[in-house]
């Protein structure tokens, strides 16, 4: 693959935002972080009983809340294609079963889902490019 000259390095100052879970479904976690300083901004959980799709969602719609609260003009950056894909049609799509247990999870999915339909933004919601750039800056390092 050869490799524009936009993707050889991460635009900054940016969000980078990601999700971990121990388990599908598991014990998940998100935060976001500055790109560039690794400045925690934000970060949720453990939420029991998730999955690491509706992290990487949750973590994109906080993302999006944080920068128009601040008025900052960054992108944001996720590796889950997914979740960029949720995000654009205001809706998380998992498939996840909705229990007692992860009931506060559903609350906040839902909450998201309201904000993604009662907003608007001009955020640049970009894939970080992991085999060219490396692991996003909000990785939580489990691997």
């Amino acid at each position: 693959m050869a490799i524009s000259p936009n993707m050889l390095h991460p635009q900054l100052p940016a969000l980078a935002v990601d999700a971990a879970c121990s388990g599908n479904p598991g014990i998940m976690e998100f935060r976001g972080v500055i790109a560039g300083t690794g400045t925690e901004v934000f970060h949720r959980g453990p939420y029991v009983q998730g999955t690491n799709n509706i992290g990487e969602f949750l973590a994109l719609v906080l993302g999006l809340a944080y920068l128009k609260k601040h008025n900052l003009p960054w992108p944001i950056y996720t590796d889950s294609v997914t979740a960029l894909a949720w995000v654009r049609q205001r809706k998380c799509k998992s498939k996840i079963e909705w229990t007692a247990a992860n009931q506060d999870l559903l609350l906040t999915v839902r909450k998201a889902e309201a904000w993604l339909l009662q907003n608007t933004w001009t955020t640049p919601l970009l894939k970080w490019e992991t085999s060219i750039w490396g692991e996003i800056p909000a990785d939580f390092g489990r691997k």
